[in-house]
């Protein structure tokens, strides 16, 4: 072999192999270096706008488990961040690293109806987040307490309020969808409602429990506990076609005001800039979890319409959600500074 070789030339080949064995070791340094870690290898974050035990961590808390028990030991965490109407939660979202690694449920008051109501925010739905996901649709019940108000379905509610010095009503906050969806409803019987704004939804319920107010638009997720146990009475729900967690409850269109039919939506989103390969997989193991058949009982029990869309369709639904809510926004005149 190199030993036959002249002195020079086999000193010569000894470089080349040196050479050789060098940049060889050095590529797989850097192939090393570069490699990407498997994803998730740490806790992926879902930022939450709204307290616990609202509709948006309901459904937060679902899929974190799903999620969970999909990928191991990485596990998710639900995190907290109530205020301003969801508003709070999505500016941090937004500056949040685009990494996989920090979340949102998003819902359509942060996307498609702040938008239209606030002149600034804290982010931009269109220019800071990408959607993921939509995960479920919930439509709204009327609420009324029965020790205080004695109707029992939309007609008999809109006559009692014409007999009262007005129509009060709770929302969760300001820019809300029960927010409009209340002004929707007055526009359909002809009466303004005076919109009573509340920090959460505890303290919109206390109002309707206190006499305070005289009704609220509510989640399906909070409203069926609460009729359930007697404590509240449904008057109308706000879908196409009753809702499977109080299926004794009369849509609104089925009272005959054929325009109320509204409801609202949670979705995924992410850091405008996370890598389309992570969006990728973020959408294909959040739709297989809320479509399984645990995770679609689980949501449905608790009020939901599981969804679980494509990035394509998601992005679609919050375009059309803009353009529809902000009609409803213009009808009331509301302008948030």
């Amino acid at each position: 072999m190199t030993s036959n070789l002249p002195k020079p030339l086999r000193r010569h080949t000894l470089a080349l192999a040196l050479i050789g064995s060098t940049l060889s070791a050095l590529s797989l340094g850097a192939q090393a270096q570069t490699a990407p870690a498997p994803y998730p290898n740490k806790p992926v974050r879902i930022i939450v706008g709204f307290p616990a035990g609202t509709g948006p961590d309901i459904v937060a808390r679902q899929l974190a488990q799903k999620l969970s028990e999909a990928w191991g030991n990485a596990g998710v965490v639900v995190d907290n961040k109530p205020g301003a109407g969801g508003l709070i939660a999505a500016g941090e979202a937004a500056r949040a690293p685009a990494d996989g690694y920090t979340l949102m449920l998003a819902e359509t008051g942060q996307m498609s109806i702040a938008p239209n109501s606030y002149s600034k925010l804290p982010y931009d739905p269109a220019k800071d987040f990408a959607p993921v996901s939509q995960v479920v649709t919930a439509d709204f019940v009327l609420l009324v307490n029965p020790q205080k108000v004695p109707s029992r379905n939309a007609r008999e509610f809109v006559e009692w309020t014409r007999s009262q010095k007005g129509m009060f009503m709770a929302t969760f906050g300001a820019g809300t969808p029960g927010h409009f969806g209340a002004f929707m409803f007055g526009d359909a019987v002809g009466i303004k409602p005076e919109a009573v704004h509340y920090k959460n939804t505890t303290d919109a319920l206390g109002g309707l429990f206190g006499g305070d107010v005289q009704g609220v638009f509510a989640s399906v997720g909070l409203a069926a506990p609460n009729v359930k146990a007697g404590k509240l009475v449904a008057l109308g729900s706000t879908g196409g076609t009753r809702t499977q967690a109080l299926p004794d409850v009369p849509t609104l269109r089925e009272q005959g005001y054929s325009s109320l039919e509204f409801n609202s939506w949670f979705g995924i989103v992410a850091p405008a800039k996370t890598p389309p390969e992570l969006l990728a997989r973020l959408n294909a193991d959040i739709t297989k979890a809320v479509r399984s058949p645990d995770g679609k009982q689980k949501l449905e029990d608790a009020g939901f319409k599981v969804t679980g869309t494509s990035r394509e369709e998601f992005a679609r639904i919050i375009a059309a959600d803009t353009v529809t809510w902000g009609k409803a926004v213009a009808a009331t005149g509301f302008k948030a500074d």
